[in-house]
């Protein structure tokens, strides 16, 4: 079956209404980020206000998004995405009414957290869907499209990278950031409550008198994975400061979601590619291939210096986003009780907001400007912790494929 036909069929399987819905539910969450680092920049003046901020949301989200998969696993995803949809969106409002209200930062900081918490972390719980959706349907080949699906979870959390920025960048630059965040709430509060009440949702629910999972969650190489993923989260929140500090230098800040956008280009394509690949190539030799190529493929970050050098440095980025993702997110899945796959996934996603958070914040401080680090602050600076971040994650990348077993 090739990659073209098992996504047909995937499609075929779940219904196209359904497809929809489950992405644009996730498109949200990316909007969130930026949108509160340029809203909150523009009002401040301050980057590292701004990355607190935006971190705040990532972290929240992050520390919320286990414990609400967890909580779903137990009850079932519509009464858990349903309740995180409508207090999400309205997050969002409160934040853009505090910070347009002059609120001191430790009070945008915190609304940010709020709103974060609520937010639902839809793309992993969609993943969590597939497995009870094709168990029950009469599909040939379930595994393959299994990894089908992953492929194109993998590639809609990317392209909802590249909706999400682009969106809150132009809206920034017709309108403001205020703008962006409301229209984030706004599609939160319809997407992820469609999401929440479509028929699959119930797929997800236990069945009563099933047996509770046992064993330990948290092993070895699970925590390895969630660290995989906070350092690709560092990537991500590292070069969105970076793109708008280059942005704002350049006079042309509302550019800056436009630019990150490209990252997700790249990997969407790529992600989609994935599924393609032959079954013997495992994903631990998949996540060190991809692992090196965020290196190479970063490096250049350090030596740009205009927009268009930027954007076509990221867009080659992109390509090996996806993949590593992917290789992560599958080697969790297979590693952990059906009955908790919403907590692993989840897990991970939070890993990835932690790593958001710390890579935004880290960079917001060193773009200002560091003594005796980074005197002179600049987008430089902020790309050097991207750069750290794909080092950390190949190292990362070579210990998993040595504690785990080539599976396919």
């Amino acid at each position: 079956m090739s990659a073209l036909q098992s996504y047909r069929l995937l499609v075929h399987t779940v219904g196209p209404l359904y497809v929809v819905v489950a992405f644009l539910g996730r498109v949200p969450l990316a909007m969130s980020q930026m949108g509160t680092l340029l809203l909150v920049s523009d009002a401040t003046g301050s980057y590292a206000v701004a990355g607190g901020a935006a971190g705040a949301l990532a972290v929240a989200n992050a520390l919320g998004a286990p414990v609400f998969g967890g909580l779903a696993d137990r009850i079932g995803q519509r009464p858990v995405v349903l309740g995180q949809s409508v207090a999400g969106g309205l997050g969002l409002v409160l934040l853009v009414a505090v910070t347009h209200g002059g609120g001191s930062a430790p009070v945008v900081i915190a609304m940010s957290a709020l709103a974060g918490l609520a937010i639902p972390q839809i793309g992993p719980l969609a993943r969590v869907r597939w497995g009870p959706v094709l168990t029950r349907s009469a599909a040939p080949d379930r595994r393959r499209l299994l990894d089908a699906a992953f492929s194109y979870e993998g590639a809609a959390d990317e392209l909802s990278f590249v909706l999400g920025p682009a969106t809150v960048g132009l809206l920034a630059v017709l309108v403001d950031p205020a703008e962006a965040l409301l229209l984030a709430g706004a599609v939160l509060a319809l997407f992820g409550s469609a999401f929440a009440l479509h028929p699959t949702a119930a797929l997800t629910r236990p069945e009563p008198g099933a047996p509770r999972a046992t064993g330990r969650l948290l092993t070895g190489v699970l925590v390895t994975l969630a660290i995989a993923q906070l350092l690709i989260g560092m990537l991500f929140g590292a070069t969105q400061t970076g793109s708008t500090v280059l942005a704002t230098a350049e006079g042309q800040a509302g550019l800056a979601g436009v630019i990150h956008a490209t990252l997700g280009i790249g990997s969407a394509i790529a992600g989609l590619a994935v599924a393609a690949l032959p079954e013997r190539i495992g994903y631990p030799r998949r996540l060190v291939v991809a692992a090196t190529g965020l290196v190479v493929l970063s490096t250049p970050l350090l030596f740009v210096q205009t927009v268009g050098q930027l954007v076509a440095v990221i867009a080659l980025l992109g390509f090996a986003v996806a993949p590593y993702m992917i290789s992560t997110f599958t080697m969790a899945g297979q590693l952990v009780d059906p009955a908790r796959v919403g907590t692993a996934m989840t897990l991970l996603a939070g890993a990835t907001g932690v790593g958001y958070a710390l890579g935004s914040s880290i960079a917001g401080r060193l773009a200002d400007g560091v003594a005796g680090l980074a005197p002179e602050g600049g987008h430089t600076p902020a790309f050097a912790v991207t750069v750290t971040a794909t080092v950390l994650a190949l190292a990362v990348a070579l210990t998993l494929q040595h504690r785990t077993r080539p599976t396919p």
